[in-house]
């Protein structure tokens, strides 16, 4: 059976490396020929918009999955007039408008910060009446990893703030005084059945996700509940199908909505060695309507990005537990070119293991 992947960078890569055990063959659209999923696997490489490019890219697949977000709607849902694609186009529609996400999530009953749409200046002062300060400016599609944003702190910093990003549509959104960043990451298969991983405690840098633990320290059970009952909703709403990441922020003790990636999510990568069946695996036995496999973690786990950097590896593998992952990518600033995870038994170990890692990275940034 050949899948097809829409996007072919290094989450496509990591799909292709999971369902080679499970006598799967992969085929990668994307519109770069040096993407990293290429290395692996067969890569078609066109335009989005080019229907004659997407009808050769779909030829004699089984069904069809992508590993961005940004995957325009419209190849999506030609494709799906063709063979199954999973997550379906819908998904994609809803995650890539930050107005249309957030308008969706508070729809089912989920809180998320206070936004307001803004087109025009005018807009943004009205907003910034709402909100207060501080306060984010985002572009409504197409930013990650910090790009497409702007903090607003004061009436100073609105001026420099429009320059940069005025002129297309736009969200402000209130700034939440947050304990903490977490994610939980949901799968959901072609038949209906569900399975959660444990919440992940996430730290970003730059706006870039640099260090992720998992399960997250100190997190009651009534906070995984809580997380589960989210993405169930979003889930069963959108008849979801694969594996679904939500960003949510710990505030007093509950959980708000930031974002939702329809995708497997670089908050999961720990999977790979820390849980008993990997983020990706789920996601392939998901889309093919296979039983899925267990979440658990396997004892406590870290990961960190390798963000425009790459360290001694012999020294990252001298390190016990340490799983070293490098996508084959040009190291550029502020690029991710791969992570390591850990694996430890216990928390303490892991920490002790973890700031060797983080001394033996910060020398290699140096």
């Amino acid at each position: 059976m050949q899948i097809g992947v829409l996007g072919g960078g290094q989450l496509g890569r990591m799909l292709a490396l999971a369902g080679y055990p499970l006598g799967l063959r992969f085929r990668f659209f994307d519109t770069l020929a040096e993407a990293p999923a290429g290395q692996l696997a067969e890569l078609v490489v066109g335009d989005y918009a080019d229907e004659g490019a997407l009808a050769r890219f779909a030829e004699g697949l089984s069904l069809l999955t992508y590993e961005f977000e940004n995957v325009p709607v419209a190849a999506a849902a030609w494709l799906a007039q063709h063979r199954p694609v999973y997550p379906p186009p819908g998904a994609l529609e809803v995650a890539q408008d930050r107005v249309a996400e957030k308008t969706f999530f508070q729809g089912l009953g989920i809180p998320t910060p206070l936004f307001y749409p803004v087109l025009t200046r005018n807009d943004l002062l009205d907003g910034l009446e709402r909100t207060g300060w501080p306060a984010l400016l985002k572009t409504r599609r197409l930013g990650y990893d910090g790009k497409g944003q702007k903090l607003l702190r004061s009436p100073a910093d609105l001026e420099a703030a429009w320059a940069l990003l005025g002129g297309q549509p736009l969200i402000l959104e209130a700034f939440v005084p947050f304990e903490r960043e977490l994610s939980i990451l949901a799968v959901r298969s072609a038949r209906g059945q569900m399975a959660f991983y444990p919440l992940v405690e996430n730290q970003h840098a730059g706006g870039i996700l640099h260090k992720s633990r998992a399960p997250a320290p100190a997190t009651p059970a009534r906070l995984q509940h809580e997380a589960e009952r989210i993405a169930t909703r979003v889930l069963e709403k959108l008849d979801y199908v694969g594996v679904l990441a939500i960003e949510l922020f710990e505030v007093e003790g509950t959980l708000w909505a930031n974002e939702m990636a329809p995708r497997v999510h670089n908050s999961g990568h720990w999977t790979i060695e820390g849980a008993e069946t990997s983020q990706f695996e789920n996601h392939l036995r998901a889309i093919l309507g296979l039983p899925l496999g267990s979440t658990a973690p396997r004892g406590q786990a870290a990961m960190l990005n390798l963000i425009g950097l790459k360290p001694d590896f012999a020294r990252v593998l001298e390190i016990p537990g340490a799983h070293l992952h490098w996508y084959g990518k040009e190291v550029r600033p502020g690029r991710k070119v791969g992570h390591i995870t850990l694996r430890a038994d216990t928390p303490e170990v892991l920490e002790a293991h973890l700031g060797r890692l983080e001394a033996l990275l910060a020398e290699a940034k140096d």
